[in-house]
Parts: structure tokens; C-alpha cells; sequence
């Protein structure tokens, strides 16, 4: 009986291919919803910041207080921290003047910090161990760091480091194909190799978004933010509905 209910207070996926498939989708989501708020809308990084940042904290208390898992509540929470990543990153690196690449360093400095305070409070950094609400607080907050590093690592890439959103998306690609590796063949941490894997999908997503709406001129395809998001969305929903959805499993 006690076993049952540790199990069901883990309210996060298990984590499969179609995980990562949504994951990937939601991070693209992400960035081409950011963009549509924060510039098509003309609202700006930080009012766009201060929006989704309140999207992102309702979500997260929905999904704290819920008492099983649901795979909607969940990547809603999901999205929610990634269109807050994108306009976070884009007012630290442009309003603030820290660039891309001092944005992607405080927020790494931050995500390591909030990790390690994490582990020394709970013991584990795992998903089987968030069966609690302060894991799970720790959880999202690492979450929401690691959605906007990942925004401000891809914009680094893209544009300082001069590779352009398919060379950018080629190269985080590659970075999730060694974790690959590394899972199949190795015995490296799981653990490590899930916020490896966790923080590389969303630079990769940040690059795919910033190509399908950015202008020709600047090497995207210049198409409409809202129906890209809206499409996203779309696939995101029929994927959640198709693939299997169960919760993570207590390690005991």
C-alpha cells in the first residue's frame, strides 16, 4: 500500500523516446510563442517575461497540488517554462547588455547552484526521487534555469559564434546523439546524462523556432509566429493524446 502511494506522488513521465519527442516540440513552441509575444506583439522582453513567468508559476502550482500525474498539467507546466526561458534570456541577453555569451554563463553558474542546493537538501537529483512538493519545487525551478540557458546557449551559437540556425541545430544535435552514446553504451550517471540531455534539447528547439520565424535575410524562413506556434501546439496535443503517458517510477 505505501509503495502504491510513493508512486503515485511522482508526477513526472517516465522517460521514453516520446518524451523527448515532445520535449523537442514544446521547446520550438517555446520560442516561436516568446517571439510572437515579446515581438510580434510589440510587449517586449520584459512585460513578456513578467507574463509568462506568471503562466509558469500558476502551472507549476497546478501541478504541485494535483495528487496524480497528468501528462497535460505536465507539459503545460513544460511550455510555460520555455516561453518564460525565451523572453528571460532574451531581456538578460539584450535589455540587460550581458550578451549571449554572460547570459549563458550567469544562468549556467545558476542552473549548477540550484542543482547542487537541491541535492544537498533532498540527497538525489533524480526523477524517481520527486515524490515530494520541495522536490518537485526543486524540480521545476532547475527546469525553468535550464529552458533559459538552453535559449541563450542557442542564440550564442547561432549568432556570435556565426554557425546559423542549421549549423546551431546540427551541432545540439550532435551534443544529444554523444548523451545517446553514452546512455546506450556506458555507465555514466543516468541522472547526468538526463539534464545533459534535458538542457540540450532546448537550445536545439530555440535554433529550430528562431529558423522557422525569423526573416529570410537573417537565415529563417520568415513564417508566422503565430500559426508556427499554433501548428506546434497542434502536434504537441495528438502526440500527448498517441503516445503513452505514464508516470516515473520510485527507485526503492
Amino acid at each position: 500500500m505505501n509503495k502504491q502511494f510513493n508512486d503515485a506522488l511522482i508526477k513526472v513521465p517516465q522517460l521514453t523516446i516520446g518524451f523527448w519527442i515532445i520535449k523537442i516540440l514544446a521547446t520550438t513552441l517555446g520560442e516561436t510563442g516568446g517571439d510572437a509575444v515579446s515581438m510580434s506583439m510589440n510587449l517586449g522582453y520584459l512585460v513578456g517575461t513578467v507574463i509568462f513567468m506568471s503562466f509558469f508559476i500558476a502551472a507549476v502550482i497546478m501541478q504541485v497540488k494535483s495528487t496524480k500525474f497528468s501528462p497535460f498539467i505536465y507539459w503545460i507546466t513544460i511550455i510555460a517554462s520555455t516561453t518564460v526561458g525565451t523572453t528571460l534570456a532574451d531581456f538578460a541577453d539584450r535589455s540587460l547588455g550581458i550578451g549571449y555569451l554572460g547570459g549563458s554563463t550567469l544562468l549556467a553558474t545558476l542552473l549548477i547552484i540550484t542543482l547542487a542546493i537541491w541535492y544537498r537538501t533532498i540527497g538525489s537529483i533524480s526523477v524517481s526521487s520527486i515524490d515530494n512538493p520541495k522536490a518537485e519545487s526543486f524540480y521545476w525551478l532547475t527546469i525553468m534555469f535550464s529552458q533559459t540557458l538552453g535559449t541563450a546557449l542557442g542564440d550564442w551559437t547561432a549568432d556570435t559564434a556565426g554557425l546559423g540556425y542549421i549549423g546551431a541545430a546540427y551541432i545540439f544535435s550532435t551534443g544529444l546523439g554523444i548523451v545517446l552514446t553514452l546512455y546506450m553504451f556506458t555507465k555514466v550517471s543516468r541522472t547526468m546524462l538526463f539534464w545533459l540531455a534535458f538542457v540540450l534539447t532546448r537550445p536545439l528547439g530555440a535554433v529550430v523556432g528562431d529558423f522557422l520565424d525569423k526573416p529570410v535575410a537573417h537565415g529563417g524562413l520568415e513564417l508566422s509566429r503565430y500559426s508556427a506556434t499554433a501548428t506546434l501546439l497542434f502536434v504537441i496535443v495528438v502526440l500527448i493524446i498517441l503516445l503513452p503517458q505514464r508516470p516515473a517510477l520510485k527507485q526503492h
